[in-house]
């Protein structure tokens, strides 16, 4: 896989090249990271996953954003030798708007799981959102919540902010329009995956912002790597659940013994097929399209 381009960045799953003055291409890698690291087995198909539900939702969403006076950064993911992307990355390779990427991770949750679950019996609430008492993992929040956090260099850890923390990043207007339309984005998301069998546990969204000043959605969107999706019909409150995300590679990773702070392990090869399968299946019960 080779790009005949400036390489500007190199991320956990993808890289990043210059295609043109106003126009960068993003390439997805099968890479998968967890933990803070990126693991030594590839997962096959899986940038090419991400890039086509990323395009897919990025038309899904267009009319929200529009709502809000926003727009998205995709420009085209079509091969092409002018202006699209090139052969040898089609299908996981996305052209993009150049644009000031605002240092926030804007993470909404419509249940309780994960790290929210960690810091909710810790304190009651995930920073300064608090939350009603008698919650458990897998419990529905009685609304979608906003809960930020930082934007991690490679590496290193996403930290949970409060809101105050984003205004003094950002400022208080454009604080707000993150919260207001990350939460908007995310009622839309769920409820298009409600309609697929899907729960949509939690997400995190990335903007930026154009020339103009206008607030722009970038990055990746509602994919496995950035979302927990759970089966609908298997959800039950009080447990982990099961996931069409990377949660199953963290799983495995937990019960090998692995510390975290070493080189991780390679993964054996029917915990890869099984993470392939439920990336694919994501797609797949998300779009009403086959992966192929």
């Amino acid at each position: 896989m080779t790009v005949d381009l400036p390489l500007v960045a190199r991320g956990k799953v993808r890289e990043i090249y210059a295609a043109g003055p106003d126009r960068l291409l993003l390439v997805a890698s099968d890479r998968i990271s967890a933990y803070d690291h990126v693991l030594p087995t590839p997962i096959p198909d899986k940038g090419a996953v991400l890039t086509r539900l990323s395009v897919w939702w990025f038309e899904q969403l267009a009319p929200v954003l529009a709502s809000f006076g926003a727009s998205h950064h995709l420009v085209s993911a079509a091969p092409g030798a002018d202006d699209g992307v090139p052969a040898s990355v089609a299908g996981r390779g996305m052209l993009v708007r150049k644009l000031e990427m605002l240092p926030v991770e804007c993470v909404a949750r419509g249940y309780l799981s994960g790290s929210g679950t960690v810091e909710y019996s810790r304190s009651g609430s995930i920073r300064d959102v608090a939350l009603p008492s008698g919650l458990v993992e897998g419990s529905r929040l009685p609304e979608p919540v906003f809960t930020p956090s930082t934007k991690a260099e490679l590496g290193e850890h996403d930290e949970a902010i409060d809101f105050a923390a984003v205004v003094t990043a950002v400022g208080a207007a454009r604080a707000e329009e993150l919260r207001e339309l990350t939460l908007a984005l995310y009622r839309r998301g769920a409820e298009i995956a409600a309609a697929a069998g899907i729960l949509l546990a939690d997400t995190k969204f990335e903007f930026g912002v154009d020339p103009d000043g206008g607030l722009v959605l970038g990055d990746e969107v509602l994919t496995p790597d950035s979302s927990r999706f759970w089966p609908a019909d298997t959800w039950s409150p009080g447990t982990v659940q099961p996931s069409y995300d990377k949660q199953f590679v963290r799983d495995w990773l937990t019960s090998s013994g692995w510390d975290r702070v070493s080189e991780p392990p390679e993964l054996p090869a029917d915990v890869v097929a099984a993470t392939r399968e439920r990336y694919v299946t994501a797609y797949e019960q998300l779009t009403g399209s086959p992966f192929c």
